[in-house]
C-alpha cells in the first residue's frame, strides 16, 4: 500500500466555513495526539512503523510531510531524493494516510502550525517505531 491523501473538503455560506472529510474511515484509530510547530526551519523525522498506520490532518497553519519507503529497517535509505512529497494545510480536511512500512518526516510550512495525527495501536501495544536523524 502507498501513501495517499484521503480529500476532504469545505462549504461556505453565511455562518462561516464547514470543514468535512467524508470518505476517511475513522474506525481504525485507537488513539490521537497534536504536534505544534513554532518554527518553518525545524524538521521532525525521520520517524517509521513497520505495523503501525498513521494519518494526517491540519489543524493550523500547514505542513510538508516527506515519506520514505523502507525495505530494510537496520540500514535504511534515508536518501530524501527519493521520498514522496506531501504538502497539506488547514484551509481543507485532507488527510495523509501513511501506512505500515514507511519512514516520514514533518516540517511546517508556516509558523505556528498544528497537526493531528491518529494512530491504529494504543500507546504501547507494540515497540514499533524506528527514529533516524534527518
Amino acid at each position: 500500500m502507498s501513501p495517499a491523501i484521503i480529500h476532504g473538503g469545505a462549504h461556505n455560506d453565511a455562518r462561516g466555513t464547514l470543514l468535512f472529510n467524508n470518505n476517511f474511515d475513522a474506525g481504525p484509530v485507537k488513539r490521537i495526539y497534536t504536534i505544534e510547530h513554532n518554527d518553518e526551519t525545524f524538521v521532525r523525522g525521520w520517524i517509521g512503523h513497520e505495523i503501525e498506520n498513521r494519518w494526517f490532518t491540519v489543524l493550523s497553519g500547514g505542513f510538508r510531510i516527506m515519506v520514505l519507503p523502507i525495505t530494510d529497517w537496520k540500514e535504511p535509505d534515508l536518501d530524501g531524493t527519493h521520498a514522496l512529497s506531501f504538502e497539506l494545510d488547514a484551509a481543507q480536511l485532507d488527510i495523509l494516510h501513511i501506512p505500515p512500512g514507511h519512514l516520514f518526516s514533518l516540517q511546517a510550512t508556516v509558523a505556528p502550525s498544528r497537526i493531528l495525527v491518529m494512530a491504529d495501536r494504543a500507546l504501547g501495544a507494540a515497540s514499533d517505531e524506528h527514529r533516524f536523524p534527518v
